[in-house]
């Protein structure tokens, strides 16, 4: 009792109720009834399971994603589809009634039908607008060159599985995957398929995820058009390729998917690459490297050859001996015109010597003149200046003669 007081004490108050006062279950029920009654109708949507047609209907709704179910029943089968059977999707009118002597809870149908292929493709329709609307399918992330660790959703032991790995491993033998397996068609498909993509988006060592399945009915693939899978795949941090392998009525999730593989053979040969393509590739860029090197050095080469073949380069003393030869030249004609000045002097010389010469008076005395002088030196030019008797000297061309006038 005092377990239940403690307990009651941390319990939530209503105003009308408490320790002291407690409420009869009279009061709880018609309460609760009270609640219940003021949802009113509602459509709710399920998968069928259990179901019975007599002259009423009873069957189970289970919820399409989360472990929860309700009992349904129908008085009235008017606006029931008698042809709803175990696993159909439907969506149904009810009215939540609580009963107050027994304390259950039951769920009337008033309308129900299968969910049809139309509203299905609009409902997802509306989710391709909401989601561009959104900006979702817009932005694309590109795919790594080489991933570390490729990151695999898909079924267990599936085909899918099988064409993925093999071909990529064809493509590039190295190549690592995690694989997580998820239900990959049905209503209890999307939420293994969040969990799957969150789990391998959260893995540090992933680089890509591939959600794969192969092809399949467009009820079959309903899983990957569900907006829980949808926004997951749209939020992860890491690219996802989509492999769903449908090309009509492709699910949603091509949409917001980074890329969209036709095939789940695609997706492995679009997320690795060949090995022997890239070292095709690579040889070709060796070669054509190569090419252009060697291209470069010959052109070097060439220009090295081109100023070496140049007068300047093939003979560096060239332009001191052209130099060397002029100043040899200039030099070989001064020394003539220098000496030719030199002889046109010289003769200039002689030849004015040769006029003093013959104006000289030896030359003239050589020729038989002479000069007579007076003992004291005077030259008589007069022969009254050299009376009889007067001592006298006589030059001639070989020397004095003393000589006396008469």
């Amino acid at each position: 009792m005092s377990d239940l007081g403690s307990w009651g004490a941390d319990a939530p108050a209503s105003k009308s109720s408490s320790q002291d006062q407690p409420w009869p279950v009279s009061r709880l029920s018609q309460t609760l009834k009270e609640y219940i009654d003021r949802l009113g109708f509602l459509w709710i949507e399920g998968e069928i399971t259990k179901v019975s047609f007599t002259n009423n209907m009873f069957a189970t709704l289970r919820d399409l994603t989360q472990e929860a179910s309700v009992e349904i029943h129908a008085w009235n089968l008017a606006k029931i589809d008698s042809t709803i059977k175990h696993g159909d999707r439907v969506i149904a009118l009810v009215k939540p009634n609580f009963w107050p002597k027994t304390g259950k809870l039951t769920m009337q149908v008033y309308e129900m039908r299968k969910v049809g292929l139309g509203e299905l493709l609009e409902r997802i329709e509306r989710l391709r607008a909401q989601l561009a609307a959104e900006g979702l399918t817009q932005h694309k992330q590109p795919l790594p060159f080489l991933p570390n660790l490729i990151g695999l959703v898909t079924g267990k032991d599936s085909d899918a599985e099988k064409d993925v790995l093999q071909n990529a491993k064809l493509r590039w033998p190295e190549v690592r995957f995690r694989v997580v397996y998820s239900l990959v068609q049905g209503d209890k498909a999307a939420p293994e398929l969040v969990r799957a993509i969150q789990t391998l988006d959260a893995d540090p060592e992933v680089d890509v995820i591939i959600v794969a399945r192969g092809g399949g009915s467009f009820l079959d693939l309903l899983c990957f058009s569900d907006e829980a899978v949808v926004r997951a795949a749209a939020a992860t941090s890491k690219p996802l390729v989509s492999a769903i392998g449908h090309e009509n009525d492709r699910p949603v999730l091509d949409d917001v998917a980074d890329l969209r593989a036709s095939t789940p053979t695609d997706a492995a040969k679009r997320v690795v690459p060949d090995v022997v393509e890239e070292r095709r590739l690579i040889g070709q860029f060796l070669q054509r490297a190569s090419l252009q090197v060697a291209n470069k050095i010959q052109s070097g080469l060439d220009f090295v050859s081109q100023v070496r073949s140049r007068p300047i380069l093939a003979n560096p003393y060239a332009f001191l001996e052209l130099r060397a030869m002029e100043i040899a030249t200039a030099s070989d004609r001064a020394n003539n015109a220098f000496g030719n000045l030199l002889a046109l002097e010289a003769r200039t010389v002689e030849h004015l010597a040769q006029q003093v010469s013959a104006l000289s008076p030896q030359k003239t005395l050589e020729r038989g003149y002479a000069v007579v002088r007076t003992a004291r030196g005077a030259v008589v030019t007069n022969p009254a200046e050299a009376p009889a008797g007067t001592a006298l000297k006589v030059r001639v061309a070989g020397g004095d003669i003393e000589a006396t006038a008469n």
